[in-house]
């Protein structure tokens, strides 16, 4: 199974919580309470992303870098 990296930017909210957005997934949006839930949120929604993308052969690949573990730096998501 082939990995790739994205870069998720979370927002806290005003009204608390946090959103987490994909740039590189135009529409792919999720949200949580803390930091932690908003990313495992966003991780299910890039999954969800790619499996239609797949289904309907839209591959939003382009430029994305293969990697082999997921890492959190700085409030950033680099998904596996």
């Amino acid at each position: 199974m082939t990995q790739y990296q994205y870069v998720t930017v979370l927002t806290p909210q005003e009204e608390g919580g946090y959103t987490a957005t994909v740039p590189a997934l135009q529409g792919c949006i999720s949200e949580g309470d803390t930091k932690e839930e908003a990313l495992a949120n966003i991780r299910d929604a890039i999954e969800g992303y790619l499996f239609v993308a797949k289904k309907h052969n839209l591959y939003p690949f382009a430029g994305i870098q293969k990697l082999e573990e997921v890492e959190v730096v700085s409030g950033v998501l680099q998904y596996a």
